[in-house]
């Protein structure tokens, strides 16, 4: 069966398979390129007839992602300029839930009768991965009664680089296109426009709390996953690693010196730069904000669009109408320690010089030694740094939104994969988020992960996005209720670690 939907730009025709109808590759925006070069995302152009939309359209640019990452995290790098394009897997026109009957070549009109939708945004430290990858695939959602879709946003220099003659937070700004594409759309597909959930992981993450941050009225709920709103670029930081980028190309750190050369030349320096932020974040070279998350590329204090870091502004109320969902995986670092075997070379001098260019407080490793003797350096720095980069900040965005009046949920993600001594790292509840635990996802995984697991949390999610109440308790700066996710069962606990917690205060 196929089914055909009038967008505002033209007409897309999707495919439906065991009652889910997808609708994949339809634009939301011009290509960013030629004369949209590091412009502002702009209209596609419509198009006459019926466009097929059976396949996943080009990806963003992207240098990929090195060895062993590559097999634990698994993308496709589609060609193509036309790579602002968005996925649609919906129920509707199989009848399923909010839709009367299969439909074709028609537009329901909003208000209120629709299904609830749910929009993802991709991680990949805002220059990698794109609304194509597998275990992203939103047909469970659908399957449950949920309008999912995914999006594609520029990464990199394209998306994410202060680059004067350009407008900065290109990537955001592709995201709240999207966002505004689904609201003028979404009702076409089954779903309600004014009951949008966004949701996404680590710089999806990162990207949903700046996006509630903006009070933008194009979503309901947010769920950040493994990012917070502690992550954004002082503009003075953000050159730094503009002009380090020039320089290793030979060109002028400008719009139109980078204009200039081809998406993919550019991706070499780029991925250099990266790489050396990360491994050796120097806030006296690439500048304190930088140095503190670790990435060269992230959303830029532009003073137009972000105007002070997103969990400043969610304390201070912005967002307070949004439902928040918000959590970490209890090992996150070690995902990017343990695959590689760097996690073993590490000494104890190294964590430190490393974690006060984090700007980690000083005394806290010594405080984590004392916590955890038997640790390895490895272990310790794994340790530290999930905290720093993830667990803290979602426990000040949780309290600050919670204290000005905001609905908020926390969660931790605890089981861990026996996968290259991964524990529960960075980006393993994905699969049991989409319920998507594929062959794909056993890099990370391992064989037989627990479908229970992914059972339960699946529907926390659907059910969040479908009534704004994930099932458990909510969180309040005084009880600090987190739903711990495991294996043989989940319980609700009060401020796991909290010990620990209180060290960053």
């Amino acid at each position: 069966m196929e089914a055909v939907v009038q967008t505002s730009h033209g007409k897309v025709r999707g495919r439906t398979r065991d009652g889910v109808t997808a609708f994949l590759g339809v634009p939301y925006a011009a290509p960013p390129f030629g004369p949209n070069r590091f412009t502002a995302p702009r209209p596609p152009e419509p198009w006459d007839g019926v466009r097929d939309a059976f396949e996943f359209g080009p990806t963003a640019p992207m240098p990929g992602y090195p060895r062993p990452f590559d097999t634990l995290l698994p993308e496709p790098a589609i060609p193509g300029d036309d790579c602002l394009n968005l996925n649609v897997w919906t129920p509707y026109f199989s009848g399923g839930t909010g839709g009367s009957s299969p439909l074709n070549d028609t537009t329901p009109e909003p208000g209120g009768s629709g299904l609830p939708v749910m929009v993802w945004i991709h991680g990949g430290a805002f220059r990698n991965g794109s609304g194509a990858v597998s275990v992203y695939n939103g047909h469970n959602f659908a399957r449950d009664g949920v309008v999912c879709v995914t999006i594609n946003y520029r990464l990199g220099v394209e998306g994410f680089a202060n680059l004067p003659g350009a407008p900065c937070n290109r990537g955001l700004l592709d995201q709240i296109a999207a966002l505004e594409w689904v609201r003028d759309n979404i009702a076409g597909f089954g779903g309600d426009p004014g009951n949008v959930t966004v949701f996404g992981e680590s710089a999806g993450g990162m990207s949903v709390t700046t996006l509630v941050s903006l009070d933008l009225g194009l979503f309901r709920r947010a769920i950040a996953q493994s990012g917070a709103g502690h992550i954004a670029q002082d503009p003075d930081d953000a050159m730094l690693v503009t002009r380090e980028m020039a320089a290793r190309l030979g060109i002028e750190p400008t719009a139109a010196a980078f204009a200039a050369l081809d998406p993919a030349a550019i991706l070499p320096a780029q991925a250099s730069v990266a790489a050396e932020v990360t491994m050796v974040p120097d806030p006296g070279r690439w500048g304190a904000t930088t140095a503190a998350g670790g990435m060269s590329l992230t959303p830029v204090l532009d003073g137009e669009l972000i105007t002070r870091r997103p969990q400043d502004a969610i304390a201070a109320g912005a967002g307070r109408d949004v439902d928040l969902l918000l959590g970490y995986t209890s090992e996150e670092f070690r995902f990017f320690l343990m695959p590689t075997g760097l996690a073993a070379e590490l000494t104890h001098d190294i964590v430190g010089l490393v974690t006060a260019g984090m700007g980690v407080p000083a005394g806290l490793p010594a405080a984590y030694r004392d916590r955890h003797p038997d640790m390895t350096a490895g272990e310790l720095m794994a340790t530290i740094i999930t905290d720093h980069l993830f667990r803290i900040p979602a426990n000040r965005a949780a309290a600050g939104h919670a204290a000005s009046g905001g609905r908020t949920w926390m969660y931790e993600f605890a089981w861990r994969s026996p996968n290259h001594d991964l524990g529960a790292c960075h980006a393993l509840e994905l699969g049991f988020v989409f319920d998507n635990l594929t062959a794909e996802a056993e890099g990370l995984t391992g064989p037989n992960p627990p479908q229970a697991l992914a059972d339960r949390m699946h529907r926390h999610w659907v059910d969040f996005a479908a009534t704004g109440d994930p099932g458990w308790e909510r969180f309040d700066p005084s009880t600090r209720l987190v739903r711990m996710f495991d294996g043989p069962g989940d319980e609700t606990v009060t401020d796991p670690r909290g010990d620990v917690r209180k060290l960053w205060d």
